[in-house]
């Protein structure tokens, strides 16, 4: 058989494992649910808790209007909006602290105010009085001697830059998210369709469908089409989480890293892919080792492990992703599926690095692929009990 033949029986059986995935009930259902939930929680996120809740703050004054610029530039100095409520008397005052209609009731006193509350001044309330009871008395005193309060004011209005050398990222909160959602995502993606690749050779082995389709295509031939078929059904599922999450998350404003988002999208769909194809071949493998779903678990077990451990280990780096260990582990294939993506969306992941941990997962893949071919090959005909991996590889 030459080359395009073989390529054009591998995408044969890749179409119709695609086909076959795609249209089942339990995928579209599945899949409508997921989307509708994503959706959903991104608009409930926007609704309800987007962003910050604004401070504000009542205070009552007792006749004095000249008092309430005060008190507003100093609630508005530490971003809470102050309303000032202006009472012909000291009962008035109090009575609207007693009723909640007011935080506080600032009361005229000689040499000052008293401030009355209902179970005392919290440390912003009680700066916001403060500072506005210190300028206003300022600007009374500057009066009382001919002084003109505006130029005193402008005379003490000095400017100050300030130069961080480490300044925060003011976008470090939606990265995190990002990274969070994106390790999350490909955990389950790539465990999902690792399971389905196995199942799906052990159905076909213990119903001896694969004795009738090996009589026409070479082993290799149907679990390369088997592999890229439920591949793509993974990555056209993983493509429409991304598309409609961070569609939703953008326009509701929950992100505002277009490009981020964007990239780190990208960048997770081609890391599905790599870390797919790194856990199919190997699930392949060892689905062809047993003759019954039942005994699947026994050949499996440790590559689930395997992705456990892996989200395990990005559920500590997404606190730290350029840490040692989120820096050390992103060059071990098959950590790299996880970590980069998780790097990527945090924004420490230099292009170097990038590139150099793809072609290593590509490498290792490669040399992994062989060896699971080998064994799929060696066993995939045998019925009856368990084949060990030894037996397989030996022949």
């Amino acid at each position: 058989m030459t080359a395009p033949n073989r390529w054009r029986t591998v995408a044969l059986i890749a179409r119709r494992e695609f086909l076959v995935q795609v249209r089942a009930k339990s995928f579209l259902i599945s899949t409508g649910v997921v989307l509708v939930a994503l959706i959903a929680g991104i608009v409930g996120i926007a609704a309800f808790g987007g962003g910050e809740e604004e401070r504000s703050a009542t205070v009552a004054v007792v006749r004095d209007d000249t008092l309430t610029p005060y008190l507003e530039s100093s609630g508005a100095a530490i971003d809470t909006a102050v309303t000032v409520a202006v009472v012909p008397d000291e009962a008035a005052a109090r009575e609207r602290v007693t009723a909640g209609a007011a935080d506080a009731a600032v009361l005229p006193a000689t040499g000052g105010a008293t401030v009355v509350t209902e179970s005392g001044l919290d440390g912003e309330l009680r700066a916001i009085v403060a500072s506005a009871l210190a300028g206003h008395a300022q600007e009374r005193a500057l009066l009382a001697v001919d002084a003109d309060p505006a130029a005193v004011r402008a005379a003490a209005d000095v400017r100050l830059d300030e130069q961080a050398l480490d300044p925060p990222d003011p976008a470090a909160g939606e990265r995190v998210a990002l990274s969070i959602a994106v390790a999350f995502v490909l955990y389950l993606q790539i465990l999902l369709f690792g399971v389905y690749v196995a199942m799906g050779v052990v159905e076909e082995k213990s119903s001896r469908v694969v004795e009738v389709l090996l009589a026409t295509v070479r082993p290799l031939q149907l679990l390369w089409g088997k592999i890229i078929g439920l591949g793509g059904a993974g990555l056209l599922q993983l493509t429409l989480y991304g598309v409609a999450g961070v569609g939703t998350a953008l326009a509701t404003g929950v992100l505002t890293l277009t490009g981020t988002a964007l990239g780190t999208l990208a960048g997770a769909l081609g890391w599905f892919v790599l870390g797919y194809l790194f856990f199919a071949v190997l699930y392949a493998a060892a689905g062809s080792l047993v003759s019954r779903q039942e005994d699947v678990n026994s050949t499996t077990t440790p590559l689930t492990v395997l992705i456990m451990v892996m989200f395990g280990v990005a559920s500590v780096a997404v606190r730290d992703p350029d840490g040692t260990l989120s820096t050390t582990l992103s060059w071990v294939p098959p950590f790299s599926a996880i970590l980069m993506p998780l790097r990527i969306a945090a924004g420490v992941a230099a292009p170097a690095q990038i590139v150099g941990t793809v072609l290593l997962m590509v490498a290792v893949t490669g040399g992994l692929s062989l060896l699971a071919a080998r064994v799929y090959e060696r066993s995939v005909l045998r019925t009856g009990g368990t084949v060990s991996w030894r037996q397989a590889l030996r022949g």
